[in-house]
């Protein structure tokens, strides 16, 4: 997939599961289980010392998954990344080096921001979405519906606090996308193997976003 496939996909899928775990054993466990249960995407964070050979094991056994990396604080591991098939970066802040490197390789990008002047800067740079992380703390929905009127055309992901009770409330305020961590893969479900109860989780989150998704398309 091109860049701009790969941003659509995103779009359309709507939910990243954050992959935030200590093997590449439980990378690819988590992944492949949400991917599974019918969520085509995952980012896999570069916080264990098995992330890169998890990107590379889940682009080559997954192929129609996207696949992209996250918590890149650099440019030497944005690098690393995308030669071990990332698909997309994101950070949890703005790095500008991480932006424009993706943006010379092709490769989608969303970093992090929380202020408006953050939100200019990173769509100057060239990114595709620009994360509101940690978006909770801020006033969760209500923090992203008040951005999304002076940035009606950047396409925010709302990170950091999205929940099964939050998760409706960020999608009708205006969140192209939504970024959940344990709250969709739990810790307990990684180690102890429960695909079952990460398939039902993912179902319940897919429910919520198809019904925003038409409440928002009534409105």
């Amino acid at each position: 997939m091109n860049r701009e496939q790969v941003r659509a996909r995103i779009e359309e899928i709507g939910i990243i599961p954050a992959v935030r775990v200590r093997s590449k054993e439980d990378a690819v466990f988590a992944a492949s289980a949400v991917h599974r249960a019918g969520i085509s995407i995952a980012e896999i964070t570069t916080t264990f010392s098995g992330a890169l050979d998890a990107i590379a094991e889940l682009r080559k056994s997954v192929p129609e998954m996207i696949v992209g990396a996250g918590t890149i604080l650099d440019k030497d591991m944005a690098k690393r990344c995308v030669q071990a098939g990332a698909q997309f970066l994101t950070s949890p802040g703005l790095v500008l080096e991480v932006v424009e490197f993706a943006k010379a390789q092709d490769v989608v990008v969303f970093p992090g921001a929380l202020t408006p002047s953050e939100i200019i800067a990173a769509w100057k740079a060239g990114a595709d979405f620009v994360k509101i992380f940690p978006c909770a703390p801020l006033g969760g929905d209500h923090y992203i519906q008040a951005l999304k009127r002076p940035f009606s055309q950047v396409p925010l992901i709302a990170s950091g606090g999205v929940n099964q009770q939050t998760a409706r409330g960020f999608l009708l305020a205006g969140a192209a996308a939504l970024g959940i961590g344990s709250e969709l893969i739990p810790n307990e479900s990684i180690y102890k193997r429960q695909e079952d109860r990460i398939r039902e989780l993912s179902r319940r989150f897919m429910k919520i976003l198809q019904d925003a998704r038409k409440r928002n398309v009534v409105q």
